[in-house]
């Protein structure tokens, strides 16, 4: 049952077998479990320290393996399964563990005959049952899952459901209930990838480095490849930022809008700019037309090759003198 559940967890799994005393074969070859006393001891061998790869796997995942011979364990004791008992970790407390499972301390404290707020790591406690309802907002933690799947999941992002649920890690246990946030319809879920920046990210979706960083709740600029971030879908289509080389006009002939729009719906009474000032767009859902963000690798033959177009069209549509792009840059086509 222990290595039925540590594969579970993705631990590469071998044999479970005794090993007897030579001298006696009624008596276990090592003593670690042969002098215990009444109890069933059993040695758990989750890898090799001295190898570098088990020494890496163990680091980044000890505390799931640990979980899972604790759920084996209460298994094979026919304690109550999985959704309805929790494994304490580091870091826990009866008023985490009461918000994690939608429920009270002084509930927590009655169903396991607690007289403290005392918790020790490993203890096994009973979690109330709740009444199931067919909440489209709940996700109960299955195996495999982490909070980046989950949040890839339901289109939201990690810092979101963190947040939702007063998580302070990453770590989940298998019947956990999540609450999910509600994703606005007019929102975009971004994913960062290699070469990313708040600043590239913000002249992608034509808004502001703090917007977005108030948006997700961010407190530096720094990124991870994977993070996925929330942009308002009112900033993605009509708003933009205005960078070196910019005018009123280039911008008007950017989003097939005129200087006079622009400065209308931007209460500008002079053609004069400056870096990082936010535009507001005039609205041109109604169009048939469509856009492009260059991405990393792009040309305008692959482009072209993509929209079933040709280069000398896109190059005609967009203004461009030359065959250059820049990551980022957004193409009418």
């Amino acid at each position: 049952m222990v290595l039925s559940e540590l594969e579970k967890e993705g631990q590469i799994i071998r044999k479970a077998y005794q090993r007897r005393l030579p001298s006696d074969t009624s008596k276990d070859y090592y003593f670690i479990q042969r002098e215990t006393g009444i109890t069933e001891p059993i040695t758990v061998e989750y890898g090799f320290l001295d190898n570098k790869n088990d020494a890496a796997k163990l680091k980044e995942n000890y505390i799931k393996y640990a979980q899972a011979v604790a759920r084996a364990i209460i298994k094979y004791v026919n304690e109550e399964t999985d959704t309805n008992t929790y494994v304490v970790v580091k870091g826990d407390s009866l008023y985490s563990i009461a918000r994690k499972f939608n429920t009270t301390v002084d509930e927590l404290k009655s169903l396991n005959n607690l007289t403290s707020n005392n918790l020790t790591i490993g203890q096994i406690l009973k979690i109330p049952e709740t009444e199931e309802t067919e909440e489209e907002n709940i996700y109960v933690v299955q195996s495999g899952d982490s909070l980046w799947s989950i949040a890839r999941q339901f289109n939201t992002t990690v810092a979101a459901i963190k947040e939702l649920n007063n998580l302070t890690s990453e770590i989940l246990n298998i019947g956990q209930r999540l609450m999910i946030p509600e994703v606005s319809t007019n929102e975009t879920v971004y994913t960062v990838v290699a070469g990313d920046s708040l600043y590239s990210i913000a002249r992608k979706f034509n808004t502001t480095v703090d917007e977005i960083m108030s948006y997700n709740n961010l407190k530096t600029n720094l990124l991870s490849i994977g993070q996925q971030l929330k942009i308002p879908s009112s900033t993605v289509t009509n708003t933009y930022t205005v960078v070196s080389g910019d005018s009123l006009y280039s911008i008007a002939r950017k989003f097939n809008t005129t200087v006079d729009e622009l400065k209308s719906l931007n209460n500008l009474t002079s053609n004069l700019l400056s870096i990082g000032q936010t535009l507001k767009i005039p609205d041109t859902s109604s169009d048939t037309e469509t856009t492009y963000v260059v991405q990393s690798g792009d040309s305008l033959w692959s482009i072209a090759r993509k929209f079933n177009t040709t280069v000398n069209e896109i190059k005609t549509k967009n203004n461009l003198t030359s065959n250059l792009l820049s990551i980022g840059q957004v193409l009418k086509i």
